[in-house]
């Protein structure tokens, strides 16, 4: 202890020595007390890299970085070898793979999270824009009006099927994000629309799609146009998931 004392009442002289010199030769530079002369604690250290490396640091490695880059491009290459090759040896991991992928993150809901802890929305809508949208939206699910219901939904267990003008336009149900729009086995063309409250909204059965992947969009936007029948007439399907299962609409929104 005695020793760690004297080290300190060491430097403390030798500082003050440099201070006196100094001030003899007219320097206006001062020479502050470190903190060890104040607190009595040797100086907390630093890390300044090795010599004649300026862009090294201990959270960041050079190495570690490359490593990373490489092993995404391997993963990637294998994940492509899977699916390039029709063998059953890899069916596993092609099964594996897809099931991963189908697990979609919920950007809708923390959207939605965002803008009640914040008072703002996640730059997907502008504020006031999005405030005019809600004022001029109805609160229901609006079928276009030569609609008729031809399939409730107890008859299949999934969807209802609507009946409709040719060429007419299905719009969204709520905001949301598309997540999925393409082919679904018996779906047909189908978008799919992530809501804030981890609902989906299924628009199936379609002539074409105009709405693309990962595209948020607005209650109302049209997301397709209804495939057209052999008599003139156009078909659309309409289904809800939650919870990883359907719901009739009829239970989960009003219709007008």
């Amino acid at each position: 202890m005695s020793s760690r004392a004297d080290e300190i009442r060491r430097k403390m002289a030798k500082r003050k020595k440099e201070r006196e010199r100094l001030n003899k030769n007219n320097d206006h530079h001062l020479v502050w007390p470190e903190d060890e002369e104040r607190h009595g604690f040797n100086q907390l250290p630093s890390y300044d890299g090795p010599p004649g490396d300026k862009n090294s640091h201990p959270l960041f490695r050079k190495e570690v970085f490359f490593f990373k880059i490489l092993a995404s491009a391997c993963l990637f290459l294998i994940v492509a070898i899977l699916f390039k090759n029709d063998s059953d040896t890899f069916t596993d991991a092609r099964v594996f793979v897809e099931k991963s992928m189908e697990q979609s993150f919920q950007f809708a809901a923390v959207s939605k999270w965002y803008e009640e802890k914040f008072g703002t929305t996640f730059a997907l809508l502008p504020t006031k824009e999005k405030e005019q949208a809600e004022e001029a939206e109805p609160s229901g699910y609006a079928l276009p009006a030569s609609a008729k219901i031809l399939e409730e939904f107890d008859d299949n267990g999934q969807r209802i099927l609507i009946e409709t003008n040719q060429g007419e336009k299905v719009e969204a149900m709520n905001e949301g994000l598309v997540e999925y729009a393409g082919e679904k086995e018996g779906f047909g063309k189908t978008v799919i629309i992530q809501h804030a409250d981890e609902s989906q909204s299924w628009y199936g059965n379609l002539e074409e799609i105009t709405v693309k992947p990962f595209e948020y969009i607005k209650k109302g936007k049209d997301v397709g146009q209804a495939a057209t029948t052999e008599d003139g007439k156009g078909l659309f399907y309409f289904a809800i998931k939650k919870d990883e299962s359907f719901v009739d609409p009829y239970q989960v929104i009003p219709f007008e």
